[in-house]
C-alpha cells in the first residue's frame, strides 16, 4: 500500500496541472517526469508524507486525538521538508516551533482534498466505529468542514472494508450508501481540481473501472489536473482489493528517489501496521 501510494504520488506529480499534450505524449509509466513548478523528479509530495504521518500515529496510539496528528505531521515535515503542501500550510510548518504554535495558527476550514489523501491507513483499524471517529478527528485538524470530514471518512471506510471484509469493487457504492457517504460522482471523466469532491469522485471512478494498477495509474493521470492526489488515493485503495493486479513497472520502484524515507522505510511501516491491526 504505502510504497504504491508513494510511486503513484511521485509519478502523478510529474503531470500535475500540466498540459494535455504532455499527458498524451508521456503518460506511459516508462519513467518519472519532472514537476514543472517544484523541479522534482521521482520524489513524492505532501500526499505521501501526510499518509506516512497518519500511519506512524496509528502505531503509537490506538485512538489518537487532534494534537497527536498535528505533532506527527509537524515532525514528519521537520525531519524531511518537501514541496507539495499549499503555500499557507507549508509556511506554517516551516515556521511552527511547537505543536501548540501550529494549532494556534491553523485555519481548519478547508474543503480541499488533503484530509482524504492521508486517510487510507485509517482503514487498518479493526473497528468500524473507531475508523469513522479517527477519520473525523484527523480531518478536523485542517479540514473541519462537512466536505472535508466526509471525504476522509469515505476513503477510510472503503479501505477498512477492503482490508478487513474483502469486499469486491462492485460493492463500493453499497458500502458508501450504508454510511451515508454516497454523495460522490462515480462517473467522473473531466479534469480534477483540488476540491475534495472532485478528487474523491475522480479517484473512486478510476478505482471502480480498473483491476490493474498500471491502467489505474495511467487513467488517473489521463484526467489531468491534480493528478498526484487522484493517483495516490486510487492506487492506495486499489492495493487493498484482491481483484487488483500489481503490474506497476519495476523501473518505478527502482527510480523512486527517496533514500531516507523510501521503499524500505515504507515497507517496514506497512509491515508494522499489518502486525498491529491484521
Amino acid at each position: 500500500m504505502l510504497k504504491e501510494i508513494a510511486i503513484a504520488d511521485a509519478y502523478g506529480a510529474g503531470f500535475e496541472f500540466s498540459t494535455p499534450e504532455k499527458i498524451s505524449s508521456k503518460n506511459d509509466l516508462s519513467t518519472f517526469h519532472k514537476h514543472e513548478l517544484y523541479d522534482i523528479q521521482g520524489r513524492y509530495t505532501d500526499d505521501t508524507q501526510l499518509t506516512m504521518a497518519i500511519s506512524e500515529v496509528l502505531l503509537e496510539k490506538a485512538i489518537p486525538d487532534k494534537e497527536d496528528f498535528a505533532q506527527k505531521i509537524l515532525d514528519c515535515f521537520k525531519r524531511d521538508p518537501r514541496p507539495g503542501y499549499s503555500k499557507g500550510f507549508y509556511d506554517l510548518l516551516c515556521n511552527a516551533n511547537s505543536v501548540t504554535d501550529l494549532l494556534e495558527k491553523l485555519n481548519p476550514n478547508s474543503t480541499r482534498n488533503g484530509a482524504a489523501i492521508r486517510s487510507i491507513p485509517i482503514g487498518y483499524i479493526n473497528n468500524m466505529d473507531e475508523v469513522i471517529h479517527v477519520a473525523k478527528v484527523q480531518a478536523s485538524l485542517t479540514h473541519n468542514t462537512s466536505l472535508g470530514i466526509l471525504s476522509s471518512t469515505a476513503v477510510a471506510t472503503i479501505a477498512h472494508y477492503a482490508l478487513h471484509k474483502e469486499i469486491a469493487l462492485q460493492d463500493i457504492p453499497q458500502v458508501l450508501e450504508k454510511y451515508d457517504l454516497n454523495q460522490w460522482n462515480l462517473n467522473w471523466t473531466t479534469t480534477v481540481s483540488v476540491s475534495a469532491y472532485d478528487t474523491v469522485s475522480a479517484a473512486l471512478s478510476c478505482l471502480i473501472n480498473n483491476t490493474s494498477l498500471s491502467q489505474l495509474l495511467i487513467g488517473c493521470v489521463d484526467l489531468g489536473g491534480d493528478t498526484d492526489s487522484v493517483a495516490s488515493i486510487a492506487v492506495g485503495l486499489a492495493t487493498c482489493f484482491g481483484e487488483y493486479h500489481n503490474d506497476l513497472p519495476k523501473c518505478l520502484y527502482d527510480r523512486l528517489d527517496e533514500p531516507a524515507y523510501g521503499i524500505s522505510y515504507l515497507d517496514d511501516l506497512e509491515a508494522a501496521l499489518n502486525r498491529r491491526y491484521r
